[in-house]
Parts: C-alpha cells; structure tokens; sequence
C-alpha cells in the first residue's frame, strides 16, 4: 500500500478518508503484533510511516471541521 502526499488526502472525500485510516490503522496493529510475538517484519520504517500518514489524515479531516 502506497503512502498518501497531503494534496491527495485533501482531494478525498471524508468517507474515503476514514476507510483509508481504518485500513492503516488494521495494519499498523498487526505489523506491531507480529513484532510482540517475536517475528520480523520486511521494513521497520513502515511502522514510522504509518504513523505519519494517519497524523496527516486526521489533521486533513481535523482542517476541514
């Protein structure tokens, strides 16, 4: 899954906005389970990135209330 730039969240919808978080945030939980139970994951900064991206979503949709 690619990483959205801020002027392609700006052009969603809140609906696909949402949907996007929810899908990142299913994510970054199983990527930070399968780090507790002892495994490895293909790229650590993913977990960084995923964190930004969801800041990022939320400011949008913060921006737009």
């Amino acid at each position: 899954m690619a990483i959205l730039r801020v002027s392609e969240m700006r052009e969603m919808t809140n609906e696909e906005l949402m949907e996007e978080l929810s899908n990142l945030r299913s994510e970054l939980i199983s990527l930070r389970a399968k780090l507790a139970t002892g495994g490895s994951i293909d790229s650590p900064g993913r977990i960084a990135e995923i964190r930004r991206t969801i800041a990022r979503i939320l400011t949008v949709m913060r921006e737009r209330e």
